[in-house]
C-alpha cells in the first residue's frame, strides 16, 4: 500500500492535536513502555488507567502514516520501541521488515472482534498473528441532517446531483474518494484496473463541479461543522461523532453502494525490551474498557473493533453501533493499487483537483 496519511482520520474536538503531532516524548528507559502511535492513543483518559494499574509510564510518539512510522523505526535503535499502531493492511509490511513479534491468539480476545474487521489476510502471516485490529470506521458521506435530505445521503448519486451544487467539500485524499467514486459506478475497490480510471475520473469531475472546496481534513471538517458546506465526501464517524454533542445535526451515512473501510491495528516489536508489559498494554487496549476509551478518544472517535466494548448507550448511538453489521456488509477496503496503477490514480486525482 502507498503511504496513507493518517490525517484522513484526525478529527473530533481536539483540532489542536494536529499541532502537537510528533512532540510527544521519544524513547525513554526500558522500564517504561515506549509506543509509536496515532493521536487517539495519546489521550490521558486512555493511558492513565493503564499506567496507574501497572505503575509504569507510557511514552508515546505520534506519527502520520505508515511510511513516517517506519522511517522513525529505521532511525531508532533496536529495542527503542515496544508497540506500534499501524494500518491493518500494513502489518505485513512490518513483518516483511522483520519488525514485529508474533502474538498468541489465546492471549488476545480475537473472538470478540467484528468478523469483518479481523483483517487476518493482513495481520496473520504464515499462520502467525502479528497484529490485532483495535479500531475501524468508514470514509463515506458526512453531512448536516438539518440542511440536507438524509434519504438522499443513502446513495452516492447525491454527490453528483446538481441539487447540492456548491454545498459539498471533498476530502483531499485520493484513495478513499476514488474508492467511493468506483463504488458509485458499481466497481469493487479490490478489483480496480487502469481501464476503470476514465469512468472514475468522470465521477470525480462531477463531484468536483458540485464542490465548494477540495481540502485537508481539518479544513473540510471545519467547513461542515460551521455550515460552510452541508456535505463532506470522505467523511464519516471520525468526523462527526466526536463533535456530536456540540453539533447534533452532524451525521454520517453508509450508502447503499457502500463505503471505504479503514482499520488500525496494534503490533509488538520483536526487539522490545519489555514484551510482557507490551502484551499487557495490547490486552488493555483490547479489553472492554480500553476499547471504549480508545473509541471515544479526544483526538477522534471511531468504532471499537471489539463487539464487547464498554460504551455507554449514548456513545453507541452516536457511533451507530447497532447498525455496524449492516454497514460492514456494504463496506469495501481501501484500493491497494500496484505502484504503476497508483501513479496513474494520483494523476487522475491531480487532474480533478486542477479542473475548473
Amino acid at each position: 500500500m502507498t503511504v496513507r496519511s493518517f490525517t484522513r482520520r484526525l478529527a473530533g474536538a481536539s483540532f489542536a492535536a494536529l499541532a502537537l503531532m510528533g512532540l510527544s516524548c521519544g524513547p525513554a528507559s526500558a522500564a517504561d513502555l515506549n509506543a509509536l502511535v496515532w493521536c487517539d492513543h495519546s489521550d490521558p483518559n486512555l493511558l492513565k488507567p493503564f499506567e496507574d494499574a501497572n505503575g509504569i509510564k507510557v511514552n508515546v510518539k505520534e506519527f502520520e502514516g505508515t511510511g513516517a512510522g517506519l522511517a522513525i523505526v529505521e532511525q531508532s535503535q533496536p529495542g527503542d520501541w515496544d508497540v506500534m499502531v499501524i494500518d491493518s493492511i500494513d502489518v505485513r509490511r512490518g513483518v516483511e521488515r522483520g519488525l514485529f513479534e508474533p502474538l498468541a491468539d489465546d492471549q488476545l480476545p480475537v473472538a470478540d472482534l467484528f468478523p469483518e474487521v479481523k483483517m487476518d489476510q493482513f495481520t496473520v502471516v504464515d499462520g502467525k498473528r502479528y497484529g490485532i485490529t483495535e479500531k475501524f470506521g468508514y470514509n463515506t458521506i458526512g453531512f448536516n441532517k438539518s440542511k440536507v435530505d438524509a434519504k438522499d445521503m443513502e446513495s452516492l448519486a447525491a454527490l453528483t446531483d446538481e441539487k447540492y451544487k456548491g454545498r459539498i467539500a471533498i476530502y483531499d485524499y485520493y484513495l478513499p474518494v476514488m474508492g467511493l467514486a468506483a463504488m458509485a459506478i458499481g466497481k469493487k475497490t479490490a478489483e480496480l484496473t487502469e481501464a476503470d480510471l476514465p469512468a472514475i475520473k468522470d465521477v470525480l469531475l462531477k463531484m468536483k463541479a458540485n464542490s465548494k472546496a477540495v481540502t485537508d481534513v481539518v479544513a473540510s471538517q471545519t467547513a461542515l461543522a460551521t455550515g460552510e458546506v452541508d456535505i463532506l465526501v470522505g467523511g464519516g464517524e471520525w468526523v462527526t461523532a466526536g463533535i456530536a454533542k456540540e453539533n447534533p445535526d452532524l451525521d454520517f451515512s453508509v450508502p447503499k453502494e457502500g463505503a471505504v473501510l479503514w482499520s488500525q491495528s496494534l503490533a509488538m516489536f520483536k526487539d522490545s525490551q519489555n514484551k510482557d508489559m507490551a502484551l499487557k498494554f495490547i490486552q488493555y487496549i483490547m479489553s472492554p474498557e480500553g476499547q471504549a476509551r480508545l473509541a471515544t478518544s479526544s483526538c477522534y472517535w471511531g468504532m471499537p473493533a471489539s463487539t464487547k466494548a464498554a460504551l455507554t448507550d449514548e456513545q453507541k448511538k452516536t457511533l451507530r453501533f447497532a447498525e455496524q453489521p449492516d454497514f460492514l456488509k456494504r463496506a469495501q477496503g481501501y484500493p491497494a493499487p500496484s505502484e504503476d496503477l497508483d501513479k496513474k490514480m494520483q494523476d487522475v486525482w491531480t487532474e480533478m483537483i486542477q479542473a475548473q
